[in-house]
């Protein structure tokens, strides 16, 4: 380290040098790359936004420990090593978090009143400089390595940040001020339970025929969307995808775009994951995949060391704090550590098709400026494993061919999916990002975005997942859904007027909709279902209460409600990749009583651990190679 004091130069006397060749032309006369390299990587400058250092990296014309070297003989800057000479910890207080995060650097050194502050480029320092006025005229930069930065910002100021990414949304708009250990929360369901029976004891009729006519009221809730959006589906012209190609046609300067990948004791799927991203035809030098672990998550971290990656593809480990793990939480700390001004989230067992970044970037410089969010249409790659992964490919081909389009074609709120969304930053930070606490934060975020003005568009793009096709980790992914729509709509009932007033009649009714019927249609599902008893002869009921004809009205309409269901999902799964599921969809009325289960595991978890984030285990079935 001595040998680093005798180079620095005095901040007092120090000047630029008059003239300073440009970092190509240094690279050239050191012998790192040949003159070809160079125009080669010129050129592709005329078309990328990106500096020359990381488009050389993203080509392999150039190591990382290169571009650093000769940026470091270009402009007469020291290279320091922060792995070998860590940052000292009460260092911290002499740089605020915010502004290190912004300028991609961190305080390294004291000497005397010299603070050394490492970055990844003089250009970042003198922002830096700047912003902090006298205070940075005491301060002197030493070159390091970018992945460096990123670790000892974790390191000084983890525990500010994670505190900070678990309460980014407002408290008006978040479920955090819930207390899962309140005494009374469990008297409270036990009194409601207790309350049922004595009512089902008193009246039994009259009870069951209360109940039957909620579950009837949702049924005809979800069926007229269904049925809306069906139509607007299937009679309105789409608009064609963009071509694939769209990068050689591009007559815009293409955005750095920065994807987030949460993992969580991903032992499977890590490798795989990789080889999927790298068929991804964007620049490499203006893509950014940040893989997000927990800290305390021993598992991926030994599977990533024992990977090798582009340079393309980093780390980011987030600090663990307060018992809470969930995705939103790590997102909302990864999210200040990208460059991007797109931000996307896939999963970890996601397979994006290799030109799903153009597609995202094209759009959105397309688009109007209130289109937020960009979502793509997620599909299985496992979809033959067996009949619960067919079942769930039905699903999720109704859902996202001809439900999910028919309703944005109707202008609803688009309850977003969590994989394959893309955001404009700017906007996802002026809503404060994901809430931390709720275990459907994306739900909850499409919510967020139409409240405050702004579009949700769906793409025609597809990254492919894997379906869970075990029966019990099924039931376990489902309740955590359904868990997450209960909490989503608590939170936004808790003013309905203000919703109303925000989204209007059409869209308020949606989305009680989406959350309530939904979640409604699981949990009382079973009631719905009597009414197959009364084709076979048996009475139900509700014609002893309310007569016979009304019961009547009722089984006819469920009958048409199952009947479009079906409908649907035969048109869902026409095209010729999913013809082979058709003859299974007469088989998901035995398929969705799994839902009744998540729908009671559910509800016990939003008494007594509403955070409790039920991972879904990835890597079971055969991937995608």
């Amino acid at each position: 380290m001595s040998d680093l004091f005798l180079q620095l130069p005095n901040p007092r006397a120090a000047t630029p040098p008059v003239v300073r060749l440009p970092l190509g032309r240094v690279m050239v006369n050191a012998g790192v790359i040949t003159q070809n390299d160079l125009v080669h990587a010129l050129i592709l400058q005329r078309h990328i936004d990106a500096p020359l250092g990381e488009i050389l990296v993203s080509e392999g014309l150039a190591e990382p420990a290169d571009i650093l070297q000769m940026i470091s003989r270009q402009h007469n800057i020291p290279v320091a090593d922060l792995l070998a000479d860590p940052p000292d910890p009460a260092l911290s207080a002499m740089l605020p978090s915010a502004l290190c995060l912004r300028h991609r650097c961190v305080p390294w050194l004291r000497i005397g009143d010299v603070l050394l502050v490492g970055t990844t480029h003089p250009d970042d320092f003198n922002r830096l400089r700047a912003c902090l006025g006298h205070q940075g005229r005491r301060m002197l930069p030493v070159l390091v390595h970018e992945q460096h930065v990123r670790t000892h910002i974790s390191t000084l100021y983890g525990a500010e940040l994670a505190q900070k990414a678990a309460t980014r949304v407002p408290t008006a708009q978040s479920c955090r001020n819930w207390d899962p250990t309140s005494p009374l929360r469990k008297p409270i369901a036990a009194g409601i339970l207790g309350s049922v029976g004595i009512a089902l004891l008193l009246a039994p009729a009259w009870t069951i025929t209360i109940a039957v006519l909620f579950a009837f009221v949702t049924l005809i809730m979800s069926t007229v969307l269904k049925c809306a959006a069906f139509l607007a589906q299937i009679t309105t012209v789409s608009e064609a995808a963009p071509p694939a190609n769209t990068l050689s046609r591009a007559p815009f300067p293409l955005p750095k775009v920065s994807v987030l990948v949460p993992l969580l004791e991903e032992k499977e799927i890590t490798g795989k994951l990789i080889q999927r991203l790298t068929r991804l035809t964007y620049p490499k030098s203006l893509l950014e995949v940040v893989l997000v672990l927990e800290q305390s998550d021993t598992v991926t971290r030994e599977t990533i060391a024992r990977t090798d990656m582009p340079s393309w593809i980093s780390v980011i480990e987030v600090p663990s704090a307060n018992n809470l793990t969930t995705k939103p939480r790590a997102l909302n700390y990864a999210l200040d550590f990208c460059r991007g001004s797109i931000i996307g989230v896939w999963d970890a067992e996601d397979a994006p098709e290799p030109d799903q970044i153009e597609k995202i970037v094209t759009r959105f410089q397309d688009a109007p400026a209130n289109v937020a969010c960009l979502q793509g249409v997620l599909d299985y790659y496992n979809a033959r494993t067996n009949w619960i992964s067919r079942c769930f490919t039905i699903e999720y081909a109704t859902w996202w061919r001809v439900i999910l389009p028919g309703a944005a074609k109707l202008g609803l709120v688009i309850p977003l999916g969590g994989t394959t969304l893309f955001f404009r930053r700017a906007i996802l930070e002026q809503l404060c990002g994901w809430d931390a606490h709720n275990v459907t934060e994306d739900a909850d975020l499409g919510i967020r975005l139409a409240r405050h003005g702004y579009v949700t568009e769906l793409i025609p793009t597809v990254t492919f997942e894997e379906a869970n096709c075990r029966a019990w980790p099924w039931v376990k992914q489902r309740s955590r859904w359904l868990k997450g729509f209960l909490i989503t709509w608590l939170v936004h009932m808790r003013a309905p007027g203000a919703l109303l007033r925000d989204l209007g009649l059409m869209r308020f009714l949606g989305v009680q909709t989406l959350l309530l019927a939904t979640f409604a249609q699981f949990a009382f599902a079973p009631l719905l279902w009597s009414f197959w008893l009364v084709l076979a002869g048996f009475d139900n009921p509700v014609a002893l209460t309310l007569g016979a004809p009304v019961a009547a009205a009722m089984v006819w309409f469920f009958v048409f409600s199952e009947l479009l269901n079906l409908a649907i999902s035969i048109v869902a799964v026409s095209r010729r990749d999913h013809r082979h599921l058709i003859a299974y969809i007469f088989t998901l009325p035995f398929y969705f009583p799994m839902a009744a289960l998540g729908a009671y595991k559910a509800l016990k978890e939003l008494v007594v651990e509403p955070f409790y984030w039920d991972k879904t285990q990835h890597g079971i079935s055969p991937g995608q190679d």
